[in-house]
């Protein structure tokens, strides 16, 4: 007791509250640590799916992610933030285990499902464990420090891990996969150590759940009609979630599904991709906690459309560079990425009307942006399946300057008028917290990645 008190003085902190939030440190990080990502393109290349093949599964998980989005936030709400993280850590360990027990068509396809539903059903459970568990204690002013803590330990272990990659796959070839497995399986650990929360019965809910679950289950569908009233009502919020699509999109397709093939069509080895991936991640962190960097000189929606077209010029750049400028340029890419997330999701929120279910219209906002990654899935796999990977980032980049063209037609044109929400030039975020890399309904919350 005397330990737990001095605690309490010397850091505002409960000895349960420094408890949730160490343990919510570990699950984020080894939830998320995903050792293969720098070189899954390349591993499944190697047991031989085409690119067809490989990119019609990174659609099928786009499709699937949507999907498995709209109800886990009512399985929350069932069985319990706290259950509903054990439940996701449980997947996820199977899931990255997949692929070593059958390296298929079968087996990827598989794995990324059971990615999908193990990230859907953590994203909104883990942010909402640890602010409940932290209000339960009084200690809800530590929660904004806390988020962003366990977000930059978890890019720091990317960077310490990702260039290990490599060197380990020559060792034992599908080593990313078992470390991926134990990581989650670590995650696991501390789901299981979480303490319950103060008057939901460990978390579970179930007495409440029981009483309310119709209620809830009315209120969702409200709260999605009413979403969707919103959207259809308001142009200028409407305008801004498109351009908004445009950004996601290009970033997610660039830093996922076209990074590896990118490097290898410029004969950058596999064993040095989670090194360029490292670089690229520090690029985009130190950029995304940056955002006063910007001139305010320009209102925020400027700004998203110049950074959206810095990404479209360094796509088409990378088709004339050699290894070394292809490798800067990705970095640029997503530095330019991280300065453009938190702009965009502050420009969400602002056209977002009073009263309206933002949590509600932020999902509708990420269903959207997979969906259409879905569709860019689909033909990054044609184009690369026919050998046009320099076609694929020129006509990549020429949709994007169109599409904003667009965008800045009807802005100067009057006909969509922006809404009172928005921010005047000088109001850019000042401390903003970097973007998750599709973690998703930190999503809910809303991070975009």
């Amino acid at each position: 007791m005397a330990r737990s008190d001095r605690l309490e003085k010397n850091t505002g902190l409960t000895h349960t509250a420094r408890r949730i939030i160490h343990l919510n440190y570990g699950f984020q990080l080894l939830f998320n640590l995903l050792w293969w990502m720098p070189v899954f393109y390349a591993f499944q290349k190697s047991a031989g799916l085409s690119d067809g093949q490989i990119f019609g599964i990174q659609s099928i998980y786009y499709v699937a992610f949507c999907l498995f989005e709209i109800p886990t936030g009512l399985i929350a709400d069932r069985i319990g933030t706290r259950n509903c993280l054990r439940a996701g850590a449980v997947v996820m360990t199977a899931a990255n285990l997949a692929p070593v027990i059958s390296a298929s068509y079968t087996g990827f396809l598989l794995h990324f499902l059971a990615i999908a539903a193990g990230r859907s059903l953590t994203s909104g459970a883990a942010s909402a464990y640890l602010y409940d568990g932290l209000r339960a204690e009084g200690c809800d002013e530590h929660y904004l420090k806390a988020e962003g803590t366990a977000r930059a330990l978890g890019l720091a272990a990317k960077v310490v891990c990702w260039p290990l990659v490599g060197p380990l796959m020559a060792v034992a070839h599908s080593a990313p996969y078992v470390l991926s497995a134990a990581s989650a399986a670590g995650s696991l650990a501390c789901a299981v150590a979480l303490p319950r929360l103060a008057g939901q019965g460990g978390g579970t809910g179930k007495a409440a759940d029981r009483a309310d679950g119709g209620r809830r289950g009315g209120a969702f569908l409200r709260d999605a009609s009413s979403a969707l009233r919103c959207v259809a009502s308001s142009r200028w919020l409407a305008l801004v979630m498109v351009q908004g699509v445009a950004l996601f999109t290009l970033s997610r397709i660039c830093q996922v599904n076209l990074f590896q093939p990118i490097l290898l069509d410029h004969g950058i080895a596999e064993a040095s991709h989670g090194g360029v991936l490292a670089a690229m991640t520090v690029a985009e962190a130190v950029a995304s906690a940056r955002p006063q960097w910007l001139s305010r000189r320009l209102p925020p929606v400027a700004w998203v459309s110049i950074l959206s077209l810095v990404l479209a010029g360094t796509l088409a750049a990378m088709t004339l560079g050699g290894p070394w400028a292809v490798v800067a340029l990705l970095c640029l890419f997503a530095g330019a990425t991280g300065f453009a997330y938190p702009v965009q999701r502050k420009l969400v929120n602002d056209a977002v009307p009073a009263n309206a279910p933002r949590a509600t219209l932020l999902s509708v906002e990420s269903i959207v942006d997979r969906a259409v990654c879905a569709l860019a899935a689909v033909a990054a796999g044609a184009y690369l399946s026919a050998g046009h990977l320099d076609a694929l980032l020129w006509h990549s980049a020429l949709a994007t300057a169109v599409l904003l063209g667009a965008f800045q037609l009807l802005l100067r044109s009057g006909v969509i008028k922006r809404g009172q929400e928005e921010r005047p030039a000088g109001a850019l975020p000042v401390h903003a917290e970097a973007p998750a890399m599709d973690t998703d309904r930190g999503e809910r919350g809303r991070s975009r990645s």
